[in-house]
């Protein structure tokens, strides 16, 4: 495409983000130095090219799914947030030393959707190659032991378990022993089914005894390796008239499923639509994602979920901004303590336990 083309482009898309009605040849003369007629005729090859369709004949145009991929990719010019913007941003984040990354990353992706009027979505991040650096039973009331699992990547979870009967002190001495012998450094996803009935079968006489405890473990180090996707300001996509309502409902029932495009491959930002994959389940809608770190290292992906012509030049930079910042309040806390459970928590877990 020629210059002209290419900033008629830019023009109709940033118009009809802005309107969300069909944009005509005079409307393009307050960017275009050119008549109507010549807007009009290079409209046309636009259209002919798959970039602009008109919806009805003596309409105007608007983008179109392949206008909006090359405005993404080739045309798009963002603006750094100004001072007042960052200071609001600030502003909605939550603050304090005992933040859990949860509590940072939740936090942050209601203020997002709150600020966009879109829905938004967090995708944690699967770890690749974890060590199990420590796993632990302790005990703490009559047939109740807390299991903690801590990984090299600084995933802690724990379990309250509560079985039929007390383990004496061999017991427990020879279940430390095992558990640091033969599951502390091995890769959490190498924790598999079959390794979990060799373990039981290594017991020997202890088997019957502390096999529920295994299988517990077994089932924390499945958590560790599932991606979590939570959702915030699902509603707001109702306000857009750009959706199908059924849809949006559908999407409000089945907002799983959106897990399979966060793929973790993808690093910095980036954007998809709804003709891309079938998974969006909205038609006209777009994704824009980016990843956010925690030490260095992708931790998760928070995303904007909007209609195709959402404000790309304006929700970018927040994007852009909410990750850095999620990834630098997260990175200070050296320790997740999401799941460390302080003894408090026992009695409500009680009832939440590991049967045998």
């Amino acid at each position: 495409m020629d210059d002209r083309k290419l900033k008629i482009l830019t023009a109709v898309v940033d118009e009809y983000i802005v309107t969300g009605e069909p944009v005509g040849s005079k409307a393009m003369m307050k960017y275009i130095k050119a008549s109507s007629a010549t807007i009009r005729n290079e409209m046309a090859e636009l259209e002919k090219q798959g970039y602009l369709e008109q919806p009805h004949t003596s309409a105007g145009r608007v983008p179109t799914y392949k206008g909006y991929r090359f405005y993404v990719d080739q045309l798009i010019e963002t603006d750094p947030l100004t001072k007042e913007e960052k200071d609001l941003i600030e502003a909605m984040l939550p603050s304090g030393d005992d933040l859990t990354e949860e509590a940072i990353v939740q936090s942050a992706s209601t203020a997002l959707a709150e600020l966009t009027k879109c829905a938004t979505v967090v995708a944690t991040e699967t770890p690749k190659f974890s060590i199990i650096s420590k796993v632990e039973v302790i005990p703490t009331g009559k047939r109740m032991y807390v299991l903690l699992l801590i990984t090299s990547s600084g995933n802690i979870k724990n379990k309250v378990c509560r079985l039929q009967f007390d383990l004496t002190n061999e017991q427990l001495e020879f279940f430390s022993n095992f558990l640091r012998e033969n599951l502390e450094g091995i890769e959490v996803d190498k924790l598999s089914d079959d390794l979990l009935k060799k373990l039981e079968e290594a017991m020997g006489t202890y088997m019957m005894t502390l096999s529920p405890l295994v299988a517990e473990i077994y089932k924390m180090s499945k958590e560790i390796t599932q991606k979590e996707i939570s959702f915030k300001g699902e509603k707001n996509l109702l306000k857009y008239d750009d959706f199908d309502k059924n849809e949006i409902i559908e999407f409000l029932d089945h907002k799983k499923e959106i897990a399979k495009l966060f793929d973790s491959s993808f690093s910095g930002l980036h954007v998809m639509f709804s003709p891309e994959d079938d998974g969006f389940v909205i038609n006209n809608s777009s994704i824009i994602t980016s990843q956010y770190q925690k030490g260095g290292k992708p931790a998760g992906t928070i995303g904007l979920i909007g209609p195709m012509r959402i404000d790309y030049a304006k929700f970018i930079p927040y994007l852009e901004y909410f990750t850095s910042r999620i990834s630098d309040m997260i990175s200070e806390n050296e320790y997740d303590t999401e799941n460390v459970m302080d003894i408090n928590d026992v009695d409500n877990a009680y009832n939440e336990g590991c049967d045998d």
